[in-house]
């Protein structure tokens, strides 16, 4: 006589929610750190504009690279934050997925845990109620004779 856990159903959808917030949560992760790898390709590459100059042009040529730069890095600051908010806000929606898949699983350890504990004092009541007849069938055998 085993019953089924009664929030097998709900567990299986807290499963499901947590499977797809730990998905979100690692995209968001990834974005911001493909961001941040980015960013740091853009300074070194910023870095590396030639400082020293010998005519107009070339003074021309490294302002408009400084500017791009600059626009580039701003850009990419703003895109960094915003990611890095997305990642907060992904972590914080799996970590309540998380707790609410945690609170059903500890509920079906301890229902298979007092399932398994019925199951063994039926067992043992079997037991016992053989044991009880072996003794009484040898007990009418002793009489018999």
């Amino acid at each position: 006589m085993t019953t089924s856990f009664s929030l097998a159903g709900l567990l299986r959808l807290r499963r499901l929610e947590e499977d797809q917030a730990a998905a979100v949560y690692g995209a968001a992760t990834a974005r911001h750190a493909a961001l941040v790898a980015r960013t740091d390709r853009a300074i070194a590459d910023a870095d590396a504009i030639k400082a020293e100059v010998d005519t107009i042009a070339e003074l021309q040529a490294i302002a408009a690279a400084r500017a791009a730069s600059s626009a580039m890095l701003a850009e990419l600051h703003v895109l960094t934050v915003t990611a890095a908010d997305e990642r907060t806000w992904a972590e914080r929606g799996f970590a309540t997925a998380r707790a609410k898949t945690l609170g059903l699983k500890k509920l079906e350890t301890k229902h298979v845990a007092a399932r398994h504990t019925a199951e063994l004092a039926a067992e043992q009541v079997v037991l016992d109620e053989l044991g009880s007849t072996a003794r009484v069938r040898a007990a009418l055998r002793g009489a018999d004779a």
